[in-house]
């Protein structure tokens, strides 16, 4: 039996609140660019292990090729459009555009992803909502730290979480009332279309912005640290 909405805004507002918190104190403390490096690696590991045990069990369970297709494509078009419609000649502030723009639209799919999770069962909402808060509290501290290497003001790095943080809610509300309500084909394209987001949010965003410092072996292993933590999390629930 699904949970009421007002219910479930209370858990979304959890990893709300993570956000906005890991995103300020990466703001007031500006990690290093050694230990950007790392949280960029553990946020990728995390969103990676919310792909695999969390969206493309379920497209595999559909087995619904055709809106799995046309959902996944429309996914990466909008993504490419993103990358070419951010682009300029100031090549930091078009990174850090395409940053925003991409973390914008993962946060805002993770939020309806748990709508649609609260409104299938309450454990399955409860799993997501853990696996979100770790990712989007270390996410916003990613993203907050690249705002600071591209010298944006710190009141605009944490208006930016903020509004990111907005977004969340926003897509926890749209799961919630609408896309709960899918099935079928239209519920498997969406599926399709967060799985192509969050893919190019981990190999074109975060890995890409994390590999600006020199690799060492911690650096690697704490990508596999942030996945292995969510997936053992997945198992546990």
């Amino acid at each position: 039996m699904s949970l009421p909405s007002s219910t479930v805004m209370l858990y979304v507002a959890i990893p709300v609140v993570a956000m906005v918190a890991g995103g300020s104190i990466a703001a007031y403390r500006p990690p290093t660019p050694r230990i950007s490096s790392m949280i960029q690696h553990f946020a990728a590991g995390v969103v990676f292990a919310a792909l695999g045990g969390e969206i493309l069990p379920d497209l595999l369970h559909q087995h619904a090729m055709l809106p799995t297709a046309v959902g996944f494509s429309l996914g990466v078009a909008l993504m490419l459009a993103v990358k070419h419609f951010t682009h300029s000649d100031e090549q930091g502030a078009a990174s850090t555009r395409s940053l925003v723009t991409a973390v914008g639209v993962d946060v805002l799919i993770d939020g309806m992803l748990v709508g649609v999770g609260f409104a299938i069962g309450e454990a399955q909402g409860v799993l997501l909502t853990i696996a979100l808060t770790l990712e989007v509290a270390f996410l916003s501290a990613s993203t907050a730290a690249a705002l600071l290497r591209a010298e944006v003001q710190r009141r605009r790095v944490i208006a930016t979480v903020t509004g990111l943080a907005a977004l969340l809610a926003g897509g926890a509300v749209i799961g919630t009332t609408f896309l709960s309500k899918l099935t079928g084909a239209p519920f498997v394209a969406v599926l399709g279309f967060a799985a192509a987001a969050l893919l190019y949010l981990v190999t074109e965003e975060l890995l890409v912005e994390a590999h600006e410092v020199p690799e060492t072996p911690l650096t690697t292993a704490v990508f596999f640290v942030g996945f292995l933590l969510l997936f053992v999390i997945e198992m546990a629930l």
